[in-house]
């Protein structure tokens, strides 16, 4: 087996020479000023030793990577109930598209798709004010991370509330449905906020752990979520977690993991390691172009494909 800090330091050296390095997500003005040749990548594995190169300690706007962590608390507040609200299925349409939501009556296909993390902010901020809804979201990634510095870039914050009007579309078309409880402007709020949660790779390889021990985090010693709820995120970030690239994602890294369009990218090996890298240029569906290269580049030089043989 190679030696894995030699892997991921040769991974971040052949990203740092790239020179196609996709596009910085634009109609987001504060992500439009992020430096694309940046790059990171952290791997924490099974015994906790942490294996990180280049920019693996540069914060950046962690976007819909957020949506994993919103998606376990929302699971711990109602349990399956939330699937009345969401369902499980790939999308096979952009993150932001209105479509499905006019035949399907509201209701999103999957949790990690703007609409679906729209009802999963919903969920969060039924019984108490925006805020505090934020709050609980930092509070929780927080101690995930085991790192009490973490923040929400209020740039970002502001910067997404100004040009979001996608969102506000689709928020407002499942209050028409009945499938939002709260004013459209406070979910939104909430939303935008998780969204400009800035992490580094470090922090996130930490923060992702549970979903590789079965839904116990080592870094904190504690149980987040059962072993059963930690399989089915990890299901749904492997069907879903890429928007309409996800079959892609796993037909080349073959494993779970969630994009944002900060241009990070979670994933997980269970039983092996938790993973994450950063580089800011995204393809064509949004998803971080090299983030998805080392990637693949990773579970191919340690054999870690989900569907490899033991």
């Amino acid at each position: 087996m190679p030696d894995l800090t030699d892997v991921v330091a040769q991974i971040a050296r052949d990203m740092a020479r790239a020179e196609t390095r996709g596009t910085v997500a634009s109609y987001i003005p504060e992500l439009a000023k992020v430096d694309p040749r940046q790059f990171g990548i952290c791997v924490i594995d099974h015994d906790g030793k942490v294996h990180a190169a280049g920019d693996a300690d540069v914060p950046f706007s962690i976007q819909s990577v957020s949506k994993v962590f919103t998606l376990t608390m929302a699971l711990g507040k109602v349990g399956d109930q939330i699937w009345t609200r969401v369902g499980r299925e790939p999308s096979g349409n952009p993150f932001n598209s209105i479509v499905q939501l006019e035949r399907e009556a509201g209701i999103p296909r999957n949790p990690f798709i703007n609409a679906g993390a729209i009802v999963v902010s919903d969920i969060l901020l039924e019984g108490h004010k925006p805020r505090e809804a934020i709050g609980s979201i930092l509070s929780f990634v927080r101690d995930l991370a085991d790192d009490q510095t973490i923040i929400v870039d209020s740039a970002v914050a502001r910067s997404e509330t100004q040009t979001g009007f996608r969102n506000v579309a689709l928020a407002n078309y499942m209050r028409a449905f009945g499938n939002l409880q709260n004013a459209p402007e406070l979910t939104l709020g909430v939303y935008f906020h998780q969204c400009a949660i800035s992490m580094s790779c470090r922090q996130l390889a930490t923060a992702v752990q549970f979903l590789a021990h079965d839904g116990f985090n080592p870094a904190v010693g504690r149980r987040v979520v059962s072993s059963e709820r930690a399989r089915r995120i990890a299901a749904l970030m492997l069907t879903c977690g890429h928007y309409d690239g996800s079959g892609d994602f796993a037909f080349q890294v073959g494993i779970p993991g969630k994009s944002g369009v900060g241009g990070g990218i979670i994933a997980v090996v269970p039983g092996k390691a938790a993973i994450a890298v950063w580089s800011p240029g995204l393809n064509k569906v949004g998803n971080s172009l090299l983030g998805a290269v080392a990637l693949e580049r990773l579970t191919r030089a340690m054999n870690w494909s989900i569907f490899a043989s033991r």
